[in-house]
């Protein structure tokens, strides 16, 4: 398990427009027809990687509060699938049921999408604001599998209620922290 940290793509930065097939509704979807009236999490997930599946229950239990505050969250895998084909389309579809997940599963098949954003590390964040504007990028929270600290969802949660607040997030923005996106 190799620790790459996230980029830090420069805040106030418009979100990368996509057109991308969803695991989930089994249809293309854009970032114009999912976005959120108050903002739009996009996040970079795949379903092997043990960071991800560490927080895989606070992703759903995020998800389910922020979509009622007008925050839609977002998946996207874009690892390559000839390596790594537990993360491949159809078996994202199979985790996306199995894990609940109330959002999006988009796949990045040509990995454009991950360069277009700076995604480096599964997984890795970007909130926007309902214009489309970077407000929030780094990690979920500080707990990785092993280090104790229980998931609570405390950086990602703080910068959404600043967001849905119209207030200043005063707190320092660190990296994710997961397995780097697996390129071809």
């Amino acid at each position: 398990m190799a620790l790459t940290p996230s980029n830090m793509l420069p805040l106030g930065t418009e979100a990368p427009h996509f057109e991308l097939w969803d695991s989930v509704s089994d249809s293309i979807k854009t970032l114009n027809n999912l976005k959120g009236s108050k903002g739009t999490l996009v996040m970079f997930i795949c379903n092997h990687c043990p960071f991800v599946i560490h927080i895989n229950t606070t992703l759903v239990t995020l998800a389910n509060t922020l979509q009622k505050k007008g925050i839609n969250m977002i998946a996207i895998s874009s690892n390559n699938v000839e390596r790594y084909p537990q993360d491949g389309p159809e078996q994202m579809r199979i985790h996306a049921a199995e894990q609940n997940y109330p959002f999006p599963y988009l796949y990045d098949e040509t990995q454009y999408i991950a360069k277009a954003y700076d995604a480096t590390c599964t997984p890795d964040f970007f909130l926007f604001d309902s214009n489309l504007k970077l407000v929030y990028r780094g990690q979920l929270d500080a707990s990785r599998p092993g280090n104790g600290i229980p998931v609570d969802g405390d950086d990602l949660i703080n910068a959404s209620h600043c967001l849905i607040e119209n207030k200043e997030n005063t707190r320092q923005q660190k990296p994710s922290i997961g397995c780097s996106i697996k390129w071809k």
